[in-house]
């Protein structure tokens, strides 16, 4: 039997072209040292920082505004007290780069982050970060309820095995491409390369 698979945007929204840098914003999520060697360390983390590292440069070369977003955790995990909570270095905010802290996974509750991205004058978001199944997925589902357009850039996220409820685990790599296909369906263009986003 065959299976007549397609996106809701695909089907019946217009085309939908990534995100540009020239009216962008570049949303950082979470990129912290808690992900790199603190007691959330995920799998995949150096390539997609290599990823994230290369768009954020474009990102400053375009002028593009960017904006980093970061976990401010109360127990053992981004604690603001240890180097867990401070921004990774590939990802380290420049003078003039706003910075949101933020407390639960999606990035606008409780937080200035709305009025931040309304002073920039755009709309479209192009998204990248950690963990692409929990923060990044629940962001990018806010942030379109509230009318922005985003774009998420695959290699430049990632995230951690978790227990798939039946004894067995699912795999990270498994996790960030069944969370990227299910934003793709109604909440974001999906980009597989770092080159996809135009200038």
């Amino acid at each position: 039997m065959t299976t007549d698979a397609f996106t809701i945007l695909q089907r019946f929204a217009p085309p939908s072209p990534p995100n540009r840098l020239a009216d962008s914003v570049l949303l950082i999520i979470d990129a912290q040292c808690e992900y790199l060697d603190g007691q959330l360390a995920l799998p995949g983390i150096a390539s997609a920082l290599a990823a994230g590292a290369r768009l954020l440069a474009r990102a400053r070369a375009a002028g593009t505004p960017v904006v980093h977003v970061l976990h401010r955790g109360a127990g053992p995990i981004f604690n603001p007290e240890t180097s867990a909570y401070r921004p990774l270095d590939e990802m380290q905010p420049l003078p003039g780069e706003s910075v949101v802290n933020k407390t639960l996974a999606d990035a606008f509750a409780g937080t200035e982050l709305q009025a931040v991205l309304a002073a920039t004058g755009r709309q479209n978001l192009i998204v990248i970060g950690f963990m692409t199944h929990n923060c990044v997925s629940s962001t990018v589902r806010a942030a379109t309820g509230r009318g922005f357009r985003c774009t998420v850039v695959a290699p430049a996220c990632a995230t951690r095995p978790l227990p798939d409820g039946q004894g067995g685990v699912m795999a990270a790599e498994l996790l960030h491409e069944a969370s990227l296909v299910g934003l793709s369906d109604t909440q974001a263009v999906i980009v597989r390369e770092v080159a996809a986003i135009p200038d």
